[in-house]
């Protein structure tokens, strides 16, 4: 089971050409669920639903309930801002939360729900995208609580593993991340930890999805470093159900000339339960 988590910018820079990268990037990869953070719609349309008439996917879409606090930015009333799910399989159920922050700091982050109806084992998959100011690193523990305690509360009903995903602006040894996972620390729920896929990467790979060498990315916001994330709940289920194979980042380069987000994409491959030998991605 090929799982991906993508921060796509909303509608900063080119966005018309960057979202034809994003299709490309996408089409190449053939992942199975994909978690997906500022993700545009205005008008009918809708970025992720586009992407999934396009790639044959299923989806779902929670807006921000302070996309206005964005539209400020781009001058382009109307625009909503959320997360949103692309999956090979049927969404079963989706749930959205709106993350805890101070009025004054509150954009309208969200983590969304969604319970995939893959063929072996339902498959709970979260994606959430957290406050991005540097200092804030309070904030975002806050947010990871509240986002420990909603899997805790839907992640039963099956034998596979959570799978959270997402753009968590902080570091991997940060408080915030730490604290997430409860393998470095207590856990937030107790009994519920998470592995952090990247573990599994090729450790001479480069890491960084928050890239200076993007030039979208403004390098007075400090050093190359890997802010997204793909969490997988652990233990892995019964006979190695999510248990990750491998990691590698996607969407780290133009596409015809194109960088299609300010983000690269995290990839990680994930036993799925299926008959040994059996495709897990396509």
């Amino acid at each position: 089971m090929r799982i991906m988590t993508w921060n796509l910018w909303w509608r900063f820079g080119p966005w018309a050409d960057r979202q034809k990268a994003i299709l490309a990037v996408l089409r190449e990869l053939r992942p199975d669920v994909v978690g997906l953070q500022e993700v545009w719609a205005v008008g009918g349309e809708n970025l992720a639903g586009w992407l999934a008439g396009e790639l044959g996917l299923h989806w779902a879409w929670a807006a921000s309930p302070a996309s206005e606090r964005w539209q400020r930015r781009i001058g382009e009333p109307g625009v909503e801002i959320g997360n949103a799910v692309l999956s090979r399989w049927p969404v079963l159920e989706s749930e959205a939360l709106h993350l805890p922050a101070p009025p004054d700091l509150d954009d309208g982050r969200l983590a969304l729900y969604a319970r995939l109806a893959a063929p072996a084992h339902p498959v709970p998959f979260f994606t959430v995208h957290l406050t991005s100011q540097l200092h804030l690193s309070a904030v975002r523990g806050r947010q990871v609580t509240a986002l420990a305690e909603f899997v805790a509360a839907h992640r039963a009903g099956t034998d596979f593993p959570p799978v959270v995903t997402g753009d968590f602006n902080a570091w991997p040894d940060s408080d915030e991340v730490r604290r997430f996972g409860g393998v470095r620390t207590a856990p937030v729920v107790p009994g519920q930890v998470f592995f952090d896929a990247w573990e599994y990467a090729d450790p001479a790979a480069p890491s960084a999805t928050w890239d200076n060498a993007n030039p979208y990315v403004h390098p007075g916001l400090g050093p190359s470093v890997r802010v997204d994330y793909i969490h997988v709940g652990a233990p892995a289920g019964p006979d190695g159900i999510g248990t990750v194979l491998a990691a590698h980042r996607a969407g780290a380069g133009p596409v015809d000339g194109v960088w299609p987000s300010d983000h690269a994409a995290v990839v990680a491959d994930l036993a799925d339960g299926g008959p040994p030998g059996s495709p897990s991605v396509g």
